[in-house]
């Protein structure tokens, strides 16, 4: 697959074994400890949840091996069996959710809300729980609910996950009681939505995006002659650089799961696109957003010609039910296009 020159020739298929063994962290926070988290001074949460979480996730095995020696099927919770960090995008939640991921043992998974949702697409239900049970703890990062349908799953899911002694920590960037709101009619699965919020402690976050204190506020974009330019230079140094069309990638999203978007990128340095224009369809808006979301896991520096890609999002995406995870993608394209 990395021979292919571009992400268009490139057709990973679904795999349920691979979406499981890929349920940890990202490269870039292998490295992720509670101690080399630098908290904000100006936002004292920042601290606050670090303390906690550091404080859950060292408990969790403990509390694990207890409930076995004495053959408990109940435990005692101090606090709900799961810890919800809320804040802001680039406050380093996802840093705080892999540190906790890191310092526990025993059986552990760590994954996007997409990477959870595809791995029950991929099993069905039943084998996914399956595949999930006698976790001590599963870290979810970008909690979002945006069908009833993934609602009342992940409700369903995580109850029965909880029951059996797994903890969970999960980042988002809304409070729980609120997910859902804006995108579907959030009110007509509140029962739901409150069973799910009832299973966290919530950690309010506050702070500034990190990724935005060094760089511009907008994507680097290039002419097409200084585009060719880069690619030629990026490869006679030996990094593999893969060009697409921004039209002909787009399309290709629609034709992969999103489970498995992380396996278009294997081996690839440079992404380099040419003619972004402004989106206007909403389903390519949010199929990019996940893409991006991979590009950035694996800190694969863009380069691009025509529109700059912080401002591909047209008409009023960024002010409706998705606009922070709009502004998440924004915010990580400005640091992919200028690192």
């Amino acid at each position: 697959m990395t021979s292919a020159l571009s992400l268009v020739e490139r057709h990973p298929t679904l795999d349920a074994g691979s979406i499981v063994s890929s349920l940890v962290p990202p490269p870039q926070f292998t490295q992720a400890r509670f101690d080399n988290y630098i908290p904000n001074p100006d936002y004292p949460s920042q601290e606050e949840a670090r303390t906690i979480l550091e404080e859950f996730a060292g408990r969790n095995t403990s509390v694990i091996k207890q409930a076995k020696l004495f053959g408990r099927s109940k435990k005692v919770e101090e606090f709900p069996p799961g810890v919800y960090l809320d804040g802001g995008f680039g406050v380093g939640k996802t840093h705080l959710l892999a540190a906790a991921w890191n310092v526990a043992s025993g059986k552990k998974y760590f994954g996007t809300f997409l990477q959870y949702t595809s791995l029950v697409g991929a099993l069905g239900y039943v084998k996914a729980v399956e595949a999930l049970k006698g976790a001590s703890l599963i870290c979810i990062d970008e909690f979002e609910l945006d069908d009833p349908g993934d609602t009342m799953m992940m409700t369903r899911m995580l109850g029965e996950l909880v029951a059996g002694g797994t903890r969970i920590a999960a980042t988002s960037n809304t409070p729980p009681a609120a997910l859902g709101e804006g995108r579907f009619a959030a009110a007509d699965f509140l029962r739901e939505i409150q069973a799910l919020a009832s299973n966290f402690r919530t950690l309010r976050i506050d702070g500034t995006d990190y990724r935005q204190r060094t760089a511009e506020g907008i994507s680097r974009v290039l002419t097409p002659a200084e585009l060719a330019a880069q690619i030629g230079s990026a490869r006679e140094v030996g990094d593999f650089v893969t060009e697409d069309n921004f039209d002909g990638l787009l399309a290709h999203l629609a034709t992969v799961h999103p489970s498995v978007y992380v396996r278009l990128l294997e081996g690839i340095d440079v992404i380099a696109l040419s003619d972004v224009h402004v989106i206007m369809n909403q389903t390519d808006a949010l199929r990019l957003v996940a893409f991006i979301d991979r590009v950035y896991d694996a800190q694969i520096p863009l380069i691009a010609s025509g529109t700059p890609l912080s401002e591909v999002f047209g008409g009023d995406m960024v002010h409706g039910g998705y606009r922070k995870k709009y502004l998440r993608c924004v915010s990580r394209l400005i640091a992919l296009t200028n690192s």
